[in-house]
């Protein structure tokens, strides 16, 4: 199992963080974009280590044109020497829109676009082909070896696409080499839902499971005693009811047969003139819900648990628990999944 951890938003602290998650023995460290350029905080982290992948998590396609991606990704995985993963992601209508002024519509089908003119392009760079891309949103004609960089002698990075719904999630199957599940998913949800969507778009691409990763987020409410046990369970009910109050997510829970659950985390949300919103609604969480969301227990017990939970279903984890008192913790985790060996 290969096993991950997402940078803290700290540009300022990156290439530190980025350094100690080598060094704890991680496989990959994600990127995310919020306050930062995520690409130029990618060429922070793998210029300060030599080892761990290094992966956008997520890199906000529609704010971009897929040829400036293909440049971006294709300059990472040269200053990587192939360790780059290009993780890519919609944002939603309104951040598309009103934050980078960039266009918005049928989301899935443009990400299949997307995907395809950013391949077509380190394809033209690879071999020399003229660049002929038309696509139903993207159309890209023009490239000569002036601005060209040739071929990548690490070849082109994997792509992997973040999906929630089902139309993108068909469209990783179908063209990404991997999928990155919202964090707000359970073990269950990706096994029962998420894997059977993709594997529509398996088949319409004429391939099988084999080769596409699945990468999972997850949370983890742990620690060396009691007390501290029961603070990180506190913040993994807290973290399910914000997820769980968003209308985007609603699916997750109804998949379990808590849909109402969801539509009394989203009234309650809306309650803004209760500033005790939050503390009603992380008491909603039961541990039938908390246990399914998120891996409590002992340090020694929990990385038995992600290995039953997620054996045959995520090909990589993401370990997320809130709090830097946390961290240690997470590399024993990491370790003793790395020791079991199991995909």
């Amino acid at each position: 199992m290969i096993v991950d951890i997402a940078a803290a938003d700290d540009a300022g602290r990156l290439p530190d963080i980025a350094q100690a998650a080598e060094h704890d023995g991680y496989d990959g460290v994600w990127v995310g974009e919020t306050r930062h350029d995520v690409f130029l905080q990618c060429l922070r982290a793998v210029s300060a280590t030599g080892r761990i992948q290094v992966g956008s998590g997520i890199a906000i396609a529609f704010a971009r044109s897929p040829m400036t991606v293909a440049y971006q990704a294709n300059d990472l995985q040269l200053a990587s020497r192939g360790r780059f993963v290009l993780g890519l992601g919609t944002q939603v209508r309104a951040h598309v829109e009103r934050r980078f002024a960039m266009p918005w519509g049928a989301p899935a089908a443009r990400a299949r676009d997307y995907v395809a003119a950013v391949r077509s392009v380190w394809h033209s760079w690879a071999t020399g082909d003229k660049l002929d891309f038309r696509g139903d949103f993207y159309q890209l004609t023009l490239m000569n070896e002036f601005f060209s960089p040739g071929p990548n002698p690490h070849g082109p990075p994997p792509i992997y696409l973040a999906a929630v719904g089902d139309g993108l999630t068909r469209v990783a199957g179908e063209v990404a080499d991997g999928l990155v599940a919202h964090a707000f998913s359970t073990s269950g949800y990706l096994r029962e839902h998420t894997l059977p969507i993709a594997s529509e778009g398996f088949t319409k691409a004429g391939r099988g499971r084999e080769n596409f990763v699945l990468s999972a987020t997850v949370t983890v409410a742990t620690g060396t005693s009691d007390e501290e046990i029961a603070l990180a369970v506190r913040a993994a009910r807290k973290r399910i009811a914000f997820y769980g109050s968003t209308p985007a997510y609603r699916g997750v829970l109804a998949h379990h047969g808590w849909g109402d659950l969801a539509e009394d985390l989203a009234a309650e949300a809306r309650q803004v003139d209760d500033p005790d919103r939050w503390e009603t609604m992380t008491a909603m969480i039961d541990d039938e819900v908390l246990n399914a969301f998120a891996v409590c227990g002992a340090v020694d017990d929990v990385a038995k648990e992600i290995v039953t939970r997620y054996r045959g279903v995520a090909d990589r984890v993401t370990l997320y628990a809130q709090g830097d008192a946390a961290q240690p913790h997470l590399v024993t985790i990491a370790r003793a999944l790395q020791r079991k060996g199991t995909s």
